[in-house]
């Protein structure tokens, strides 16, 4: 049998129409019980239901704060079950995640920041001894159209939750239901081997038909799992 590296053509599975938001709320509650995410490290196991619960208080929350559709939040941290969170609840309220390689120093994440031109941030207090609390105040004045940094697991933090009770499911549901697949969902860095980084911008349309081929081409089942070693902020 003769194997294509790269083959074009009709599919026989038609393109799913949706957004990320969307498809997520239904496999959700179709498998609502099923294991959704598994962080070892945090010793964290979630279903869809779980799972579904903490995105829609982020994604309320975010809203609460102000956040709006097509706004650039960055996110700059090691793996870890938030970072699944703020990227399913951006995806929910329109905004454009900003994925920040956590190994960035002060002048790639100020070029970042500012290139894509980020309004929130939402950050790991520190890693592998980067204080990112400190790194951030130091370029803060150097990135006119920040407005925001708040950091995992801190009061400001739970704070920014506790906005989630001013918005109704129904207000959030709108929002999500608003989008189109063909609206940013994303912007990517490259490496920056041939020069600066470039911030690629991505679609709900190009991450979940990705994703979702990926999965019909490996034969992925509801009772398959996934191990992710690879760093959240990349593309893989």
């Amino acid at each position: 049998m003769k194997l294509l590296s790269y083959a074009s053509g009709a599919s026989e599975k038609p393109l799913i129409g949706k957004t990320i938001g969307q498809f997520f709320d239904e496999i959700a509650a179709r498998y609502p019980d099923n294991e959704a995410l598994v962080s070892c490290h945090q010793s964290i196991r979630w279903t869809y239901r779980q799972l579904q619960a903490e995105v829609g208080r982020c994604a309320r929350a975010f809203i609460a704060a102000g956040i709006d559709k097509g706004a650039r939040v960055g996110i700059w941290s090691p793996n870890r079950a938030e970072w699944t969170v703020v990227q399913l609840a951006t995806a929910k309220i329109g905004a454009i995640l900003v994925n920040i390689n956590p190994s960035y120093r002060l002048h790639e994440l100020e070029y970042a920041l500012n290139q894509s031109g980020c309004k929130w941030l939402i950050a790991a207090p520190e890693f592998k001894g980067s204080d990112y609390v400190a790194m951030v105040a130091e370029i803060a004045d150097r990135v006119p159209s920040l407005e925001k940094a708040v950091f995992f697991w801190t009061d400001e933090w739970n704070h920014l939750y506790e906005g989630d009770e001013y918005v109704s499911d129904d207000e959030l549901n709108t929002r999500r239901d608003s989008l189109r697949p063909d609206d940013p969902i994303n912007i990517q860095y490259t490496s920056g081997t041939t020069g600066f980084p470039k911030g690629a911008m991505l679609s709900h349309r190009n991450l979940l038909m990705n994703a979702f081929y990926v999965g019909e081409c490996q034969g992925f089942s509801k009772a398959d799992r996934l191990c992710i070693p690879v760093p959240l902020y990349h593309c893989f």
